[in-house]
């Protein structure tokens, strides 16, 4: 009985007890704490990083990496508030010939990373490799053209006047290796449904790599005229360039589309639409679509029969 009594009066403790065994436990871990964070420990550190090179003549051709890892050795309170983030310094990375660097071995990097993190000791670059793209700034102007062949049309309704982009051209200032992939002209990618009225839209000008480029403007106007269209077929004289090439044929059929209200028109002016033939144009197999010509601007031409040279 008198053991039972102890373990009961061990276990019966009033308020006033609770705290100051809570306060003991409390002091305890803080002493525990303190003796723990001044030991020398070592860890994997992430740092962001930054490349500095001359930006008025050099600029990005793809993403640069945003964050190194290096393994450390510290007070354990030096690495508490780096690896916290609490005073991650961003690590500055040199470079003298940019265009030139396309990979830095990170473990070069040692004498860079540790003149940068005070009392920190570097033991090793964790990060095997840099990957970098960094060209000459280059300026071009590029002619825009519109690509609505995604856009679709109420039934009886269509195009009838040429598409325009408005300015028809764009200043690019950029890296050098994006703009000479844009050959001549930027094709810009027009997407409507069901299209009934006249078509006004801006769009983007965008092309692969375009995130990198300074675009001026960055946004232009595409506009074409829409009305109710009709298909009309037309029988075109075929005329050949050179003398020597053989048709089976004088003529061939072509389908047109027109707007309704210029059909008077296009009985007229269709007259002086011609098909030509070349051999530039004619084929191993003797078959050659023709060029047409002197189609009127509301006019769109949706199809034209292949010629066939004789002998073939």
């Amino acid at each position: 009985m008198n053991f039972v009594r102890i373990i009961f009066n061990l276990l019966r403790f009033d308020r006033a007890n609770w705290k100051a065994v809570v306060l003991c436990v409390a002091t305890a871990l803080v002493f525990w704490i303190f003796n723990a964070f001044n030991k020398n420990y070592s860890t994997n550190i992430r740092f962001p990083i930054l490349f500095e090179f001359d930006g008025e003549r050099y600029v990005p051709a793809e993403h640069f990496p945003k964050t190194i890892t290096v393994n450390v050795s510290g007070n354990g309170w030096d690495l508490f508030r780096r690896y916290a983030g609490l005073r991650s310094p961003q690590l500055i990375i040199p470079l003298e010939r940019p265009a030139e660097v396309r990979k830095i071995i990170a473990s070069t990097l040692v004498p860079v990373v540790a003149s940068q993190i005070g009392n920190l000791k570097v033991n090793f670059v964790v990060t095997d490799t840099l990957y970098l793209h960094i060209d000459k700034r280059d300026v071009h102007r590029y002619k825009l053209k519109a690509d609505i062949s995604a856009v679709s049309f109420q039934e009886g309704y269509g195009r009838i006047s040429p598409v325009v982009v408005l300015p028809d051209s764009v200043k690019l200032e950029g890296p050098e290796s994006r703009l000479h992939a844009v050959i001549d002209s930027i094709v810009i990618p027009v997407n409507h449904k069901n299209v009934s009225e006249n078509f006004r839209e801006e769009v983007e000008v965008t092309f692969a790599g375009s995130e990198f480029v300074r675009r001026n403007p960055p946004i232009v106007q595409v506009m074409f005229e829409v009305a109710q269209v009709e298909i009309v077929n037309k029988k075109l004289k075929v005329e050949v360039d050179k003398n020597s090439i053989a048709l089976d044929v004088d003529s061939v059929n072509a389908n047109f589309q027109i707007p309704v209200s210029r059909k008077s028109d296009f009985d007229l002016q269709s007259k002086e639409i011609i098909s030509r033939v070349s051999t530039r144009s004619m084929k191993k197999n003797g078959v050659a679509l023709p060029r047409v010509l002197n189609v009127p601007s509301y006019a769109q031409l949706l199809r034209i029969d292949s010629i066939h040279s004789k002998g073939h």
